[in-house]
């Protein structure tokens, strides 16, 4: 059974070995013990309430509990940009124009941001390559939204969701070549690194000022602006399909999208419904649709994906499900259901 819960200490070990799997580009997910520790330590003072909403984070792991393996992980910046400036490439046009030559051009331009202060971010989305299958990637990404969801007041009227940009199979991303290295004189993997363990100080003293003319990157830059990692795509289409969407900001590293959307405009906020539980000794069908399901529990919070289907507005699950969720006959859980489009 696959089930998500807050991370524990316990969970480091695991948590470097998907480090090591996670390659060039994720920045919230270095190799680096001391600043995965901080960052665990940082969550589990989110949900003790000792945090101001600047400094909280919720991070969660997916557990593989047959093998008591932490196999995935995701989470959720409650307020970005308000200890440390948060920048972004925004998409824009320039005009030039002569009446005298009769010449009017729109010309693409990159301009450095902070628009993005103060939102809540999707972030840290990584799935062992291993567990790549059936539907575990929505349960890994999804979950966040429900959480938000459930937990509403605790969230920032705008939600983004920064995403991995394209680079090749040897880590090498055309627009850091374009850009970034004629800024830094560093390779895109320790600006990469960098940047994950938290000193990004050398990002505002040495970013460009100045608006960027697009027509001047290289033709192999230009194509990746707003575009994403192959691995990432599934993850796009997912945010995609719950009414986040691209609005012309990127990375400043890889110029990979920018997803973003007003939380209460969202279909986990519109749909997502509380309903009870109903113990059943009857297996889960698996032609039944995918729940995602929730116990709402802020302090023990659990979720899975169920396949069953709601009778008399209540959910049918199996005792091992109740026991995965911790609760019992008749107690309110969240459920989301899976979309029409994302099944087929």
């Amino acid at each position: 059974m696959m089930m998500i819960r807050p991370i524990e200490y316990r969970d480091l070990a695991d948590l470097l070995t998907l480090a090591s799997k996670s390659g060039i580009g994720l920045t919230s997910l270095p190799q680096d013990a001391a600043t995965l520790s901080a960052r665990i330590k940082r969550a589990l003072k989110t949900w003790q309430g000792e945090l101001p909403p600047s400094e909280q984070c919720y991070l969660f792991v997916l557990e593989d509990r047959e093998r008591s393996r932490v196999v995935g992980i995701c989470a959720i910046e409650v307020a970005i940009g308000l200890m440390e400036p948060w920048y972004s490439f925004r998409v824009s046009t320039q005009v030039h124009a002569s009446k005298q030559l009769n010449v009017y051009k729109s010309v693409p331009m990159l301009f450095l941001s902070n628009d993005h202060t103060g939102h809540s971010e999707l972030c840290t989305l990584f799935l062992d390559p291993d567990y790549r299958y059936g539907e575990n990637g929505k349960l890994l990404s999804k979950v966040r939204l429900l959480f938000i969801a459930a937990f509403r007041k605790r969230f920032m009227q705008r939600l983004i969701a920064e995403m991995r940009g394209f680079s090749d199979e040897k880590g090498r991303s055309p627009f850091w070549e374009s850009i970034g290295r004629h800024f830094f004189s560093i390779e895109f993997a320790k600006a990469d690194y960098l940047s994950g363990i938290g000193q990004k100080a050398f990002i505002a003293e040495l970013m460009p000022k100045h608006p960027l003319y697009i027509d001047f990157l290289s033709e192999d830059a230009q194509k990746v602006i707003g575009e994403v990692h192959p691995q990432t795509v599934p993850a796009r289409r997912v945010l995609e399909s719950e009414g986040l969407d691209y609005q012309g900001y990127v990375d400043i590293f890889d110029g990979g999208a920018t997803l973003e959307a007003e939380i209460d405009k969202m279909r986990v906020v519109k749909h997502s419904r509380l309903v009870k539980v109903a113990l059943t000794e009857t297996p889960i069908c698996l032609d039944a649709p995918s729940l995602l399901v929730a116990n709402d529990n802020y302090q023990h919070y659990r979720a899975l994906l169920v396949n069953t289907a709601l009778y008399d507005d209540r959910l049918p699950i199996n005792a091992a499900s109740a026991a995965a969720l911790g609760v019992e006959q008749g107690s309110m859980v969240r459920i989301l259901p899976l979309t029409a489009q994302e099944k087929a």
